[in-house]
């Protein structure tokens, strides 16, 4: 796990090549440092600058360094991520006859793209954002994973394009014009906070979409292709599957994905949350033989009459399974304190109030361990959200959708922003209509759970771990994304899918390893009820720092502010979040980002 960074410079025709600018890639690299704080380097060779952070896990010698040039091959590689079935990929490489002078993924990436081009990527089994570049065509490949687990952010002009593993560390590059996207803008504050690939908040930021490549030449020209899609209903031969045989079919592959993320990783911790994906994890991890395990939890203060953590379910599997278990209770004062801190790490603003649970976390996690497992994307995958049944009995699946997920309607969208941000079109809703009309799933509810996988798990739960976890140096990995899961849990019929509350199929191969306290349960998540129920000295906050002149961007209108101010308690979106921590934490991102 680690941060990249680079510089293409393009050369147009009958122009003299131009150097990259080493020195734009040393800041943006060095902004990464939190992501990799065990090693760096840099390659520069004519119109490519190659810039890397390195968190040491897979392979701890320098053999494993980057950027990784193979002269003899012509390529150099700077990567983030982890390529769980390397192993299996290096024996095939030596079969074909290449050799070996490392013990990690990267050299097996470099030499893999050498033997196979963009078809290394559907071998892949792990989470990746990568640059490679080839000397002798002079093209840059550019690639990220499938449910783009790790990021990859992108700035082009006429004259050049760079790239990072953050936002943040792409503007220290400078030449970049901070502006705002009002497109953007507007799913932010529709489509709960997440803007979809390619677009970021500023204009003139983009990011590559998942399950996507992009070759670009000398010239500028670039190739773009979709490596991957995700397609939903069962095959032929599972047309009759009883509940039962996909149960057995569910766990047998979360067992293969909990076992093969396991590879590299000495210290185990796990983010035990006390719902059933992350305390399966846990179980399951004991029944692959993890003696030494640490689990993690974090609470905070009560607020609104809403209980601030859910310690009797993590206790409960801590004791079950005797891990280690650390449990971090933050008050109100540490929240205020470290919040401008969580909001640097953000490569985009993120409202969920997961954030600083997982900010907070991360940093103790950090203390003990350099790799853990998080149960991100179980919901969306097997439909543990509220919303699904609403979606599959509505006769318009798409209104009903919008009404349980979107934070706001069109008139108050436009009620919101000031006219000069403001885009006349439904943006997020046709984004979500266009999303719904696609093929490959033809029943409702399998067109929410095709968005919510692809879209909104990328840029919400996904993005918050990435983020929040390595601003520790701390190495997610997410057995859920496995796609071997991710494709199995498509084919699932939403018939075993929705009952018992959500999640019955996963709930059903739960059983089968962790008690039942915890699968019977009522639903939770990492509350953070004081950034919901805002009051008191948070309140007090959030109302500076949306009244402070030297924070107004015109943005916002101020008869909805004073309106979100003068009931802060009553103004939530159907998602049960605050209206006014939407529009502050966008101020406090955008602060904190110097913008």
């Amino acid at each position: 796990m680690c941060g990249l960074a680079g510089e293409f410079r393009f050369t147009p025709v009958a122009t003299p090549p131009r150097p990259a600018n080493l020195a734009a890639v040393e800041r943006i690299t060095h902004h990464l440092a939190p992501r990799g704080p065990d090693a760096w380097g840099f390659h520069s060779q004519g119109p490519i600058a190659l810039g890397h952070r390195r968190l040491k896990i897979m392979d701890l010698s320098d053999g494993s360094a980057q950027p990784m040039v193979d002269s003899q091959l012509g390529l150099s590689l700077a990567f983030n991520g982890a390529i769980y079935n390397f192993p299996e990929l290096r024996s095939e490489l030596e079969s074909l006859g290449y050799a070996f002078y490392s013990d990690g993924d990267t050299e097996v990436l470099l030499k893999g793209y050498h033997a196979w081009g963009a078809e290394l990527l559907p071998r892949l089994n792990g989470m990746f954002a990568l640059a490679i570049w080839e000397r002798d065509s002079q093209q840059l490949f550019l690639a990220r994973d499938r449910l783009g687990v790790k990021p990859l952010y992108l700035s082009r002009t006429g004259e050049r394009l760079r790239f990072a593993s953050s936002l943040p560390a792409l503007l220290k590059g400078g030449d970049i014009d901070p502006m705002l996207d009002p497109v953007a803008l507007n799913h932010y504050l529709n489509f709960h906070a997440v803007v979809p690939a390619p677009r970021t908040l500023l204009a003139n930021i983009e990011k590559l979409p998942p399950a996507t490549w992009m070759r670009i030449d000398a010239q500028g020209r670039c190739e773009q292709h979709v490596w991957w899609n995700l397609h939903y209903g069962p095959r032929t031969d599972e047309q009759h599957l009883s509940l039962e045989d996909w149960r057995d079919r569910v766990l047998d592959s979360t067992r293969e994905a909990v076992a093969i993320r396991q590879r590299a990783a000495v210290d185990v911790g796990v983010l035990l949350s006390g719902g059933v994906d992350s305390s399966l994890l846990v179980g399951l991890l004991r029944e692959a033989g993890v003696d030494d395990l640490s689990t993690f939890s974090i609470g905070f203060e009560d607020a609104g009459g809403e209980r601030g953590d859910e310690f009797q379910y993590s206790d409960l599997i801590a004791r079950h399974y005797g891990t280690r278990h650390h449990q971090l209770r933050i008050d109100e004062r540490e929240i205020i304190e470290q919040l401008p801190a969580a909001f640097r790490a953000m490569s985009e603003p993120m409202v969920s109030h997961d954030c600083i649970a997982f900010y907070l976390l991360s940093r103790e996690v950090a203390k003990h361990c350099k790799v853990v497992q998080s149960g991100q994307g179980a919901d969306e995958l097997f439909a543990g959200y509220h919303w699904y049944p609403q979606v599959d009995g509505a006769q318009d699946p798409y209104a009903a959708y919008r009404d349980a997920f979107f934070d706001r309607s069109l008139a108050e969208y436009r009620d919101t922003v000031q006219p000069g941000w403001r885009v006349e079109n439904d943006a997020a809703g046709d984004f979500v209509r266009q999303h719904f009309a696609q093929h490959g799933a033809s029943a409702a509810v399998d067109k929410a759970l095709r968005l919510d996988s692809t879209v909104m798990l990328v840029d919400d739960p996904v993005k918050r771990v990435d983020n929040m976890t390595m601003a520790w140096g701390l190495e997610a990995r997410t057995p859920f994304l496995d796609y071997r899961l991710v494709e199995l849990s498509a084919r699932i019929p939403a018939q075993f899918k929705l009952p018992d509350g959500g999640k019955q199929v996963l709930k059903e191969a739960a059983r089968l390893v962790i008690p039942s306290e915890v699968i019977d349960r009522k639903k939770g998540y990492f509350p953070v009820p004081g950034l919901k129920h805002l009051q008191g000295a948070t309140l007090d906050w959030v109302r500076e720092l949306l009244l402070d002149p030297s924070q107004d961007r015109g943005l916002f209108q101020p008869a909805m502010l004073d309106r979100l101010l003068s009931d802060p308690h009553g103004q939530l979106t159907p998602l049960r979040g605050s209206k006014l921590w939407q529009l502050a934490a966008l101020n406090l991102w955008l602060s904190e980002q110097g913008i």
